[in-house]
Protein backbone atom coordinates (compact mmCIF):
# COMPACT_ATOMS: atom_id res chain seq x y z
CA UNK A 1 0.00 0.00 0.00
CA UNK A 2 2.03 2.93 -1.40
CA UNK A 3 2.03 6.24 0.44
CA UNK A 4 1.15 9.04 -2.53
CA UNK A 5 1.56 13.02 -2.32
CA UNK A 6 1.64 15.37 -0.08
CA UNK A 7 2.69 12.87 2.10
CA UNK A 8 1.89 14.48 5.68
CA UNK A 9 4.58 16.43 8.23
CA UNK A 10 6.98 16.01 4.94
CA UNK A 11 8.99 19.29 5.86
CA UNK A 12 9.51 18.20 9.31
CA UNK A 13 10.57 14.69 8.55
CA UNK A 14 13.40 16.13 6.47
CA UNK A 15 14.67 18.98 8.93
CA UNK A 16 14.26 16.17 11.00
CA UNK A 17 16.31 13.85 9.65
CA UNK A 18 18.83 16.12 8.87
CA UNK A 19 19.38 16.89 12.75
CA UNK A 20 19.49 13.05 13.92
CA UNK A 21 21.78 12.28 10.65
CA UNK A 22 24.25 14.88 11.30
CA UNK A 23 24.55 13.99 15.07
CA UNK A 24 24.56 10.13 14.63
CA UNK A 25 27.62 10.96 12.42
CA UNK A 26 29.36 12.73 14.37
CA UNK A 27 29.70 9.96 17.40
CA UNK A 28 32.84 7.40 16.47
CA UNK A 29 30.73 4.71 18.25
CA UNK A 30 27.60 4.47 15.84
CA UNK A 31 27.85 2.37 13.18
CA UNK A 32 26.45 2.96 10.11
CA UNK A 33 24.88 -0.10 8.57
CA UNK A 34 25.68 -0.43 4.70
CA UNK A 35 22.35 0.48 2.79
CA UNK A 36 22.11 2.63 -0.59
CA UNK A 37 18.71 2.69 0.31
CA UNK A 38 17.67 3.96 3.69
CA UNK A 39 19.21 5.34 6.96
CA UNK A 40 19.85 2.39 9.31
CA UNK A 41 22.33 2.92 12.64
CA UNK A 42 23.75 0.65 15.69
CA UNK A 43 25.24 0.55 18.47
CA UNK A 44 26.67 -1.99 20.60
CA UNK A 45 26.37 -2.90 24.03
CA UNK A 46 24.14 0.27 24.58
CA UNK A 47 22.61 -1.54 27.94
CA UNK A 48 24.53 -3.50 30.33
CA UNK A 49 23.72 -7.46 31.13
CA UNK A 50 22.17 -5.80 34.16
CA UNK A 51 20.17 -3.77 32.59
CA UNK A 52 18.77 -6.00 29.79
CA UNK A 53 18.06 -8.01 32.47
CA UNK A 54 15.89 -5.54 34.31
CA UNK A 55 13.96 -4.21 31.51
CA UNK A 56 13.73 -8.12 30.22
CA UNK A 57 11.48 -8.80 33.96
CA UNK A 58 9.70 -5.35 33.21
CA UNK A 59 8.67 -6.62 30.03
CA UNK A 60 6.89 -10.18 31.73
CA UNK A 61 4.99 -7.61 33.63
CA UNK A 62 3.38 -5.31 31.07
CA UNK A 63 3.37 -8.02 28.06
CA UNK A 64 -0.04 -9.15 26.92
CA UNK A 65 -0.99 -10.05 22.81
CA UNK A 66 0.35 -7.72 20.83
CA UNK A 67 -2.16 -5.47 18.50
CA UNK A 68 -1.61 -3.15 15.25
CA UNK A 69 -4.35 -0.62 14.35
CA UNK A 70 -5.90 -2.67 11.74
CA UNK A 71 -4.84 -6.01 12.23
CA UNK A 72 -5.91 -7.38 15.34
CA UNK A 73 -3.36 -10.33 16.87
CA UNK A 74 -6.01 -13.17 16.21
CA UNK A 75 -4.88 -12.58 12.46
CA UNK A 76 -1.40 -13.94 12.90
CA UNK A 77 -0.13 -10.58 11.72
CA UNK A 78 1.92 -9.72 14.54
CA UNK A 79 2.05 -12.64 17.24
CA UNK A 80 4.38 -11.44 19.68
CA UNK A 81 3.44 -9.91 23.33
CA UNK A 82 4.07 -6.37 23.99
CA UNK A 83 3.39 -3.75 26.69
CA UNK A 84 4.01 0.31 27.78
CA UNK A 85 6.44 0.84 30.30
CA UNK A 86 5.21 3.12 33.13
CA UNK A 87 6.67 6.54 31.61
CA UNK A 88 7.12 8.03 35.33
CA UNK A 89 9.40 5.50 36.37
CA UNK A 90 12.92 6.55 37.50
CA UNK A 91 14.38 3.79 35.65
CA UNK A 92 12.69 3.65 32.62
CA UNK A 93 12.83 7.85 32.62
CA UNK A 94 16.28 7.38 32.40
CA UNK A 95 16.48 4.60 29.53
CA UNK A 96 14.48 6.71 27.49
CA UNK A 97 16.12 9.87 28.32
CA UNK A 98 19.56 7.86 27.14
CA UNK A 99 17.93 6.91 24.05
CA UNK A 100 17.23 11.03 23.28
CA UNK A 101 20.04 12.07 24.08
CA UNK A 102 21.87 9.60 20.78
CA UNK A 103 19.42 10.81 18.42
CA UNK A 104 19.01 14.48 20.04
CA UNK A 105 15.13 14.25 19.89
CA UNK A 106 13.28 16.02 22.55
CA UNK A 107 12.03 13.89 24.84
CA UNK A 108 8.14 15.02 24.61
CA UNK A 109 8.09 13.73 20.63
CA UNK A 110 8.82 10.61 21.92
CA UNK A 111 6.17 7.63 22.09
CA UNK A 112 5.86 5.67 25.57
CA UNK A 113 8.91 2.89 25.55
CA UNK A 114 7.51 -0.47 25.07
CA UNK A 115 8.67 -3.92 25.34
CA UNK A 116 8.12 -7.06 23.29
CA UNK A 117 8.28 -10.71 24.14
CA UNK A 118 8.63 -13.48 21.43
CA UNK A 119 7.96 -16.97 22.28
CA UNK A 120 8.76 -19.72 19.72
CA UNK A 121 6.79 -19.59 16.57
CA UNK A 122 5.88 -16.14 17.01
CA UNK A 123 6.89 -13.00 14.48
CA UNK A 124 5.91 -10.09 13.31
CA UNK A 125 5.59 -10.27 9.38
CA UNK A 126 6.80 -7.31 7.16
CA UNK A 127 5.84 -4.10 8.34
CA UNK A 128 6.77 -0.37 8.16
CA UNK A 129 6.57 2.31 11.29
CA UNK A 130 5.03 5.23 9.72
CA UNK A 131 1.74 5.58 9.56
CA UNK A 132 -0.77 5.38 6.54
CA UNK A 133 -2.71 9.38 6.22
CA UNK A 134 -5.56 7.12 4.17
CA UNK A 135 -6.58 4.91 7.03
CA UNK A 136 -8.90 5.74 9.32
CA UNK A 137 -6.34 5.81 12.37
CA UNK A 138 -4.68 8.60 10.50
CA UNK A 139 -6.63 11.61 12.21
CA UNK A 140 -6.14 10.46 15.88
CA UNK A 141 -2.74 10.08 15.41
CA UNK A 142 -2.14 13.58 13.28
CA UNK A 143 -2.84 14.71 16.74
CA UNK A 144 -1.57 12.74 18.70
CA UNK A 145 2.56 13.92 17.58
CA UNK A 146 1.93 13.31 13.78
CA UNK A 147 4.16 11.03 11.57
CA UNK A 148 6.52 8.64 13.00
CA UNK A 149 10.23 9.65 12.27
CA UNK A 150 12.83 7.56 13.77
CA UNK A 151 13.18 4.38 15.53
CA UNK A 152 15.54 3.23 18.14
CA UNK A 153 15.21 -0.39 18.91
CA UNK A 154 17.43 -2.50 21.52
CA UNK A 155 18.12 -6.14 21.46
CA UNK A 156 17.91 -7.37 25.11
CA UNK A 157 19.10 -10.97 25.00
CA UNK A 158 20.22 -13.80 22.52
CA UNK A 159 17.59 -15.86 20.80
CA UNK A 160 18.73 -19.87 20.22
CA UNK A 161 16.90 -19.74 16.75
CA UNK A 162 15.60 -17.37 14.68
CA UNK A 163 13.87 -14.13 15.87
CA UNK A 164 16.51 -11.43 13.33
CA UNK A 165 15.06 -8.39 12.43
CA UNK A 166 15.05 -8.50 8.45
CA UNK A 167 14.78 -5.30 6.26
CA UNK A 168 13.26 -6.81 3.29
CA UNK A 169 13.99 -4.38 0.99
CA UNK A 170 17.14 -3.66 1.70
CA UNK A 171 17.96 -8.22 2.14
CA UNK A 172 19.69 -7.05 5.38
CA UNK A 173 19.08 -9.47 8.41
CA UNK A 174 19.88 -8.39 11.94
CA UNK A 175 20.71 -11.32 14.85
CA UNK A 176 19.82 -10.28 18.06
CA UNK A 177 22.81 -9.33 20.24
CA UNK A 178 22.17 -8.24 23.94
CA UNK A 179 22.50 -4.82 24.90
CA UNK A 180 22.33 -3.38 20.75
CA UNK A 181 20.68 -0.63 19.95
CA UNK A 182 19.12 -0.43 15.84
CA UNK A 183 18.35 3.24 14.93
CA UNK A 184 16.64 4.26 11.40
CA UNK A 185 15.30 6.62 10.04
CA UNK A 186 11.77 6.09 8.52
CA UNK A 187 11.72 8.79 5.96
CA UNK A 188 13.96 9.56 2.92
CA UNK A 189 16.47 12.77 3.36
CA UNK A 190 13.53 14.45 1.57
CA UNK A 191 10.86 13.48 4.19
CA UNK A 192 9.14 11.04 2.29
CA UNK A 193 8.20 7.86 3.71
CA UNK A 194 10.98 5.08 3.00
CA UNK A 195 9.53 1.55 2.16
CA UNK A 196 12.90 0.54 2.25
CA UNK A 197 12.50 0.23 6.03
CA UNK A 198 9.77 -2.24 5.85
CA UNK A 199 10.93 -5.01 8.47
CA UNK A 200 9.76 -8.26 10.09
CA UNK A 201 10.55 -9.77 13.58
CA UNK A 202 11.35 -13.15 11.99
CA UNK A 203 9.60 -16.26 14.10
CA UNK A 204 11.96 -17.06 16.73
CA UNK A 205 12.60 -21.07 16.55
CA UNK A 206 13.77 -21.67 19.94
CA UNK A 207 14.27 -19.16 22.98
CA UNK A 208 12.78 -16.21 23.90
CA UNK A 209 13.50 -12.78 22.04
CA UNK A 210 12.99 -9.75 24.51
CA UNK A 211 13.42 -6.59 22.32
CA UNK A 212 12.76 -2.86 23.63
CA UNK A 213 11.41 -0.30 21.00
CA UNK A 214 10.79 3.27 21.33
CA UNK A 215 9.52 5.64 18.34
CA UNK A 216 9.25 9.34 17.67
CA UNK A 217 6.75 11.91 15.85
CA UNK A 218 7.51 15.22 14.58
CA UNK A 219 6.40 17.15 17.31
CA UNK A 220 5.14 16.56 20.94
CA UNK A 221 3.25 13.07 21.53
CA UNK A 222 0.38 13.26 23.72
Amino acid sequence: MPLAPPYPDQEALAELGALVRARLAEDPEIYRVPADAAELFAIGEFFTPAECERLMGMIDAVARPSQLHDVAYVSKFRTSYSGNFEAHDPFILAVSRRIDDVLGIPSEWGETLQGQRYLPGQEFKPHCDWFYPDQPYWPKEEVRGGQRSWTAMAFLNSVEEGGHTHFTELGISIEPKPGALLIWNNARPDGSPNEATIHAGTPVGRGVKYVLTKWYRTRDFC
